[in-house]
């Protein structure tokens, strides 16, 4: 699906947000302005065509030029689209997704915007738009991962949220000792295992870490640190704290058991908030909290974050810089991430959240107690092929934990072979 749209816009209705947003660019631009986005589905096209009216109103001398394609079909026309033509900014992902627009020098290092001043409240994201010691983007939206859990359950248990591995364990013992399950989990398309693995080798062995082994720089079956995490994964798994037949069920279809009160909790993105409400669970019944902390390590979170890139081939850099900086501001971060139109998380620290208790919660998290850094997720952070291997691996140990050996030989063979 394409659509071009041509900003000469009617007179916008004067707001605080075009006020505000102007300072992102202290003089008049002219020119073209070309951007290509895949912000295709119903709410993210209102909020992109939001933004370039806006943007257009505050820039009447500008022509802008927008773009739309299939969120799905992007990922296979960004490299053509970047190399021959290529519009001034483009949608894409942070981290590792960025690598081989970054190495094949398609995308514009900004890194000077966030040296300068020009993005100021994007700290605790910065380091997801880091490669190389540069930065190659600018974040507009993202959402938490944390554990979901039956807060009426707990109370039944008398159980508190754990601050502590050692205290997540002594919850689960309760649950086990209840009848109930303790954790929730649909392992038929392998990603919610990655998840796991995600934080507990965050929290094991820290961020740094972490994004190592995404890189292929460590030893699947050499580094201490990775068995360290997976010992510490096999005290869940020896414990029974899953529910049964995992790998059969997609994350929905394993949501139902925490529903219906036979497990109690789900390590998750802020997305599955919904189904547990439509499902009757009340806000009063639901809450959440940080995976709990396991070494002395700063805390890293899951935060899969949405970018703006100016093509390193753009013909109208000033444009694209002062779109990227609008973008990021506080009240535009608060605009297009309220519950009416993307209802995730802005990026920027200094903007507000809507008045969702989850959305609360996972801003406060990330702007605030996500000191150690913000991953992508496991098939964000690794390579494709290398996300494919290792998804597959982890389901197995979660399954068949005695298979350990084979599992990491097979992994370090893949890291060997991909990252050549």
């Amino acid at each position: 699906m394409r659509s071009t749209l041509k900003a000469t816009f009617a007179s916008l209705a004067a707001s605080a947000l075009l006020a505000t947003g102007a300072n992102a660019a202290a003089h008049a631009l002219s020119g073209d302005l070309r951007i290509t986005s895949d912000m295709s589905n119903p709410a993210p096209r209102a909020v992109i065509e939001g933004l370039v009216a806006q943007f257009g109103e505050m820039h009447p001398d500008l022509n802008i030029e927008l773009t739309i394609v299939d969120r799905d079909a992007w990922k296979t026309q960004i490299r053509n689209a970047l190399s021959a033509d290529p519009p001034d900014v483009v949608n894409w992902y942070a981290a590792n997704r960025m690598g081989p627009y970054v190495s094949a020098g398609l995308f514009e290092d900004i890194s000077d915007m966030y040296e300068n001043g020009d993005l100021p409240g994007l700290d605790a994201v910065k380091g997801a738009l880091t490669l190389d010691g540069k930065q190659w983007g600018v974040p507009y939206t993202y959402y938490q991962w944390g554990v979901y859990y039956r807060e009426d359950i707990f109370n039944d248990l008398g159980l508190t949220e754990p601050a502590t591995f050692e205290e997540e364990i002594a919850n689960c013992q309760k649950i086990l000792d209840s009848g109930k399950k303790c954790y929730a989990i649909g392992t038929k398309f392998l990603w919610t295992a990655g998840g796991w693995f995600d934080y507990l080798n965050m929290r094991t062995n820290g961020f740094d870490h972490h994004m190592q082994l995404a890189r292929g720089e460590l030893n699947w079956t050499e580094d201490a640190g990775v068995r360290e995490t997976f010992a510490n994964w096999r005290k869940l798994i020896d414990m029974g704290a899953y529910i049964d037949d995992h790998q059969s069920y997609s994350w929905q279809e394993a949501l139902n058991q925490m529903t219906s009160g036979d497990a109690t909790a789900y390590l998750i993105g802020n997305f599955a908030v919904a189904p547990m409400r439509e499902a009757g669970l009340t806000d009063d019944q639901i809450d959440f909290y940080q995976f709990p902390k396991i070494a002395d390590v700063a805390m890293g979170e899951d935060a899969p974050i949405d970018t703006f890139h100016v093509a390193s081939g753009a013909q109208n850099k000033e444009a694209a810089r002062a779109f990227l900086q609008f973008v990021t501001s506080p009240e535009v971060q608060s605009d297009i991430n309220g519950g009416d139109k993307l209802g995730q998380l802005p990026v920027n620290a200094n903007a507000s959240v809507g008045d969702d208790e989850f959305i609360k919660q996972g801003f406060d998290m990330l702007s605030n107690n996500a000191t150690g850094g913000i991953a992508q997720f496991f098939d964000r952070d690794f390579p494709a092929e290398m996300a494919s291997v290792g998804m597959e691996g982890l389901q197995e140990f979660m399954v068949f934990p005695d298979n350990l050996e084979d599992i990491l030989a097979r992994m370090e063979e893949a890291r060997q072979r991909i990252y050549q």
